[in-house]
């Protein structure tokens, strides 16, 4: 008797994966330090892209600081984004395509992202990719930020795929750590970091860009990474 193959999930990061988003961030981020006088600077925001708002702001401020400061500066932070981003937020070159072949080949896609749900929203809308994600999980959906996997392994539970069926796209060093720490096949791409520091972090394959990506080939890899799938 012969038995249908589960699916393969795919899951994509948001920021620096979906989107190119990081001026958007860095504009947020030095608009709200001359909102509220924190101390954020340029090399900060470059350190921290990728941890979510509550790690980054107690790197800056400690782990005193009460949660209703952590939300207010992180719902002002993003509510700065936002603003920014409406209307000139655009997929990474390649997405698109990339996307539509994974669906053809019957792969199933999820976003699993320390961002905000509202800024995951306002992409899906903004960018046309309502009904295109069998799940997401976002920062409400976590207790625990990368390099933890929880993300991962949120979206992959909602999504109905075991975690050892899926890739992760990412441009973050603890995004890269995060998929690997949830059993998940990582594949980097160069946005925000060079190639070293993703290799570094334990990627699978680092890639420069999503054009022309070889969505056969990296099936077949997966294939072979996981014996008896």
């Amino acid at each position: 008797m012969s038995h249908a193959v589960a699916p393969l999930l795919a899951i994509f990061d948001h920021d620096g994966v979906l989107v190119d988003s990081f001026d958007f961030h860095r504009d947020a981020w030095l608009e709200l330090g001359k909102r509220t006088g924190l101390a954020i600077t340029a090399e900060l925001i470059h350190e921290t892209f990728g941890m979510t708002n509550p790690s980054i702001f107690r790197r800056l401020l400690g782990d005193s600081l009460v949660e209703a400061d952590v939300r207010s500066y992180s719902d002002l932070k993003e509510l700065c984004y936002r603003d920014l981003a409406r209307e000139q937020i655009d997929l990474i070159d390649g997405v698109p395509a990339l996307l539509d072949s994974l669906t053809a080949a019957g792969v199933v896609l999820a976003i699993g992202s320390s961002a905000p749900r509202a800024n995951l929203d306002l992409t899906v809308e903004s960018c046309g990719l309502a009904n295109r994600f069998a799940a997401i999980a976002a920062l409400e959906d976590i207790e625990r930020g990368k390099p933890d996997p929880q993300v991962f392994l949120v979206a992959a539970e909602r999504a109905g795929v075991a975690p050892a069926r899926a890739v992760v796209f990412e441009d973050a060093k603890v995004g890269i750590q995060a998929a690997k720490a949830a059993g998940m096949y990582a594949v980097g791409i160069t946005t925000t970091n060079p190639a070293q520091v993703l290799w570094d972090a334990g990627a699978d394959e680092v890639v420069e860009h999503f054009r022309n990506f070889d969505v056969a080939r990296l099936l077949r890899q997966l294939d072979s990474s996981y014996v008896g799938f």
